[in-house]
């Protein structure tokens, strides 16, 4: 299989690209060559701006492929360019969208393909339903051989995957935990959400790569496991090797005191119970199972991060945020029962 992906060293994507290495597929990465150097030695690098289209249109003016796949498009606009670029020079074109693009609020916490796309609180998910209807569009009506891919909530040994955490990612939490501080999740911590590592979501896409039967579809990729938010933190705290200091604020709350768009990824996503059926990608990839569970996964996530000072990226801005808002709960409780 000759493949290539724009990006290709995300979360999501780097597992993708190890295993099909490994798998000895003819894969070229398309990115800016930033975070390039820890990939396996037989990736072909075609090293560009996919925005510079005048550019990417020459480094493929003499390849074909039989998948490509953007990891990077977020707008319509970005799939109009790989239409442009890539129209009748692959077999199938891969979009990752995103299963926050899911119905919110949710009519039923089982959530399947044919869950309806609606997402007023989050502006990147609508952005991700534009992008699917721009492509099935091209679909129809001009035979662009297209996969949707709707990842959830997906980790690698990088990233700690949590609900509250700051713009520089999820290490100040943890920091909180290892400093015995209190830490917040939101809700009361009981609504249901899946994690997905990245090598069980490589084998599902890998599945779905040049099959022939996931032209014109849709199709989430996730595991089977189901976990409360509150463990979730229990995980992370027991991979820490600590106790869990946990301080439960709404959704709501949370939105209305910070500069940060919980709004979107909360109550438009993370606050909402979700289980996910993959009987559909099941039919597609017959065999695929999602082998890894969380409380297993996040532990070889915690010993890399505590292994690798470069992951530990502190935000005493968020810090001093979460002491606020636990202190202002603490305020309130005591005027209410004086």
């Amino acid at each position: 299989m000759k493949a290539l992906f724009i990006g290709g060293t995300g979360t999501i994507s780097s597992a993708i690209t190890k295993q099909l290495s490994e798998e000895g597929c003819e894969l070229y990465l398309l990115n800016r060559g930033n975070r390039n150097a820890s990939l396996p030695a037989n990736v072909k690098i075609l090293q560009a701006d996919i925005n510079d289209e005048e550019k990417v249109s020459q480094l493929i003016h003499n390849l074909n492929f039989d998948v490509v796949a953007d990891f990077i498009a977020f707008h319509p606009e970005q799939l109009e360019r790989d239409y442009r670029l890539f129209h009748g020079k692959t077999k199938q074109f891969i979009f990752i969208s995103s299963a926050s693009a899911y119905q919110k609020p949710l009519s039923d916490y089982r959530i399947t393909e044919s869950t309806p796309l609606s997402n007023p609180y989050w502006e990147y998910s609508r952005n991700k339903i534009a992008c699917e209807e721009y492509l099935m569009k091209q679909y129809r009506d001009e035979g662009f051989p297209i996969t949707i891919v709707r990842p959830s909530h997906t980790y690698d040994e990088r990233s700690i995957p949590l609900g509250v955490h700051g713009k520089n990612g999820s290490w100040q939490v943890a920091k909180r935990m290892l400093e015995n501080k209190p830490v917040i999740i939101h809700g009361d911590g009981t609504s249901l959400w899946t994690m997905t590592h990245s090598s069980d979501f490589a084998k599902g896409f890998i599945g779905l790569m040049g099959n022939i039967h996931a032209i014109g579809e849709s199709v989430h990729i996730t595991s089977d496991e189901t976990v409360t938010w509150n463990q979730v933190y229990e995980a992370i705290a027991d991979a820490l090797g600590i106790k869990l200091q946990a301080v439960h604020v709404s959704s709501e709350f949370l939105a209305a005191c910070s500069k940060q768009d919980y709004r979107g990824g909360l109550i438009g996503d993370k606050a909402n119970s979700v289980v996910f059926d993959n009987s559909k990608l099941k039919r597609l990839v017959p065999g695929f199972v999602a082998t890894t569970r969380f409380d297993q996964g996040i532990k070889r996530t915690v010993d890399y991060i505590l292994s690798h000072p470069e992951h530990q990226k502190e935000d005493k801005e968020f810090d001093i945020w979460c002491d606020k808002v636990i202190h202002a709960l603490q305020i309130a409780a005591a005027s209410i029962s004086e």
